[in-house]
């Protein structure tokens, strides 16, 4: 099982739904990179199930930190973060366990595993392993906001609810990514933040689900990040979001929008803006031929509703190979999307400090600690 990803900066996942914990090996990690373990809590506050419109599992998700950080400071060994699961209910996967959800991985993984992988909550496949994906992402914010790169998305659509679109001015974007990540439900309009909420409490009380797209944005990249073809910033940041539960779909820039557009609309004309190269349009997110340029990198990721609902569905019986009836019991999400934001911005971020850093190496990315040789002339 692949459970890895990274070059320079390299992730691991361990754990499943209902295992004693689960949690991530982020190896690569310069030394000397402040981290505020607050800002950690922070950022996995923002993934906690709440009200109506979330699974009723309320997992505290506390991050143990088993190593690589001391003093406030990374050490340069591998950071172990661990988070325990508290709340399982097994039980309630003992009665279907041979009758795989619709549009969920219980099938697959049968296929692939042989029935040997565990069943309970979807196991290794489950979004619950999503969590140590934002406590590893809380951990590259930090480092990358030092560097004046800040990221930011809010729910861009909900079935058929449309929020307006992250600002196309640098500054604006700027101040609509930091109120984005003060926000408990990140939606730029308060009217329609009103409607989805509605919306998702809905679809709870209908035992139904539902799903939308989220608009990220990245400022402050430098040009010149990624390369062409197979490490395009294209590339890596999609081989990390398809591996997200629930994620069908990522758009960069205009996307498919574009393929309505003449080539005339659709370049970004290059011009002069405070001694700096800046393009007048944005079509393109921010990349060009897999490559930064200096804009912000943008893009749009697409989430299917919840596969587990409560409404009666078709499936089959893999003791007998009969057809069969399934009512799914336990607790699930009518929509994740709101949950889903902040590990698309996890995912953004340590997809982009592993490019930064096989860029520039691991010193544009620590703090010098001076006091350790005083008597080194540094000038």
């Amino acid at each position: 099982m692949k459970s890895s990803t990274g070059q320079c900066l390299e992730l691991t996942l361990f754990g499943e739904s209902h295992s004693a914990s689960i949690g991530a090996i982020l190896n690569g990690m310069p030394a000397g990179v402040p981290v505020d373990e607050a800002e950690i809590d922070r950022q996995m506050d923002k993934r906690r199930a709440k009200g109506n419109i979330s699974t009723k599992r309320h997992e505290a998700d506390r991050v143990i930190i088993e190593s690589g950080i001391f003093n406030g400071y990374t050490t340069g060994t591998p950071i172990g973060l661990r988070i325990e699961n508290t709340v399982q209910r097994s039980k309630d996967y003992e009665e279907a366990k041979f009758l795989p959800r619709p549009s969920h991985a219980d099938y697959t993984a049968f296929l692939r595993y042989g029935g040997y992988q565990d069943y309970r909550g979807g196991g290794h496949f489950s979004g619950r392993l999503t969590a140590p994906i934002v406590a590893a992402g809380a951990i590259c914010m930090q480092a990358l906001a030092r560097r004046g790169i800040l990221i930011g998305s809010h729910i861009r659509t909900l079935h058929t609810l449309s929020d307006r679109p992250f600002s196309t001015d640098e500054a604006l974007l700027r101040g609509e990514i930091a109120q984005m990540n003060d926000a408990d439900i990140a939606v730029l309009d308060e009217a329609v933040r009103v409607q989805m909420i509605e919306r998702m409490e809905a679809a709870a009380k209908a035992g139904d689900s539902v799903g939308g797209t989220v608009e990220t944005a990245i400022v402050g990249l430098p040009g010149g990040i990624g390369e062409p073809f197979f490490g395009s910033v294209e590339s890596r940041l999609s081989a990390f979001l398809f591996s997200i539960p629930a994620v069908k779909g990522v758009i960069f820039g205009a996307g498919d929008q574009m393929c309505a557009m003449y080539g005339s609309e659709a370049n970004d004309p290059f011009y002069m803006k405070d001694g700096k190269v800046s393009t007048k349009t944005n079509h393109n997110g921010g990349i060009n031929g897999g490559i930064t340029n200096g804009m912000p990198v943008r893009f749009t990721t697409m989430i299917k509703p919840t596969p587990s609902i409560f409404l009666p569905q078709e499936t089959v019986d893999l003791q007998t190979g009969e057809d069969a009836a399934l009512q799914i019991h336990g607790r699930h999400d009518p929509a994740i999307i709101h949950r889903a934001r902040v590990v698309l911005d996890s995912a953004a971020a340590i997809v982009m400090l592993d490019l930064l850093i096989e860029r520039f190496g691991p010193e544009w990315v620590a703090e010098p600690k001076k006091e350790a040789f005083p008597w080194q002339n540094t000038d």
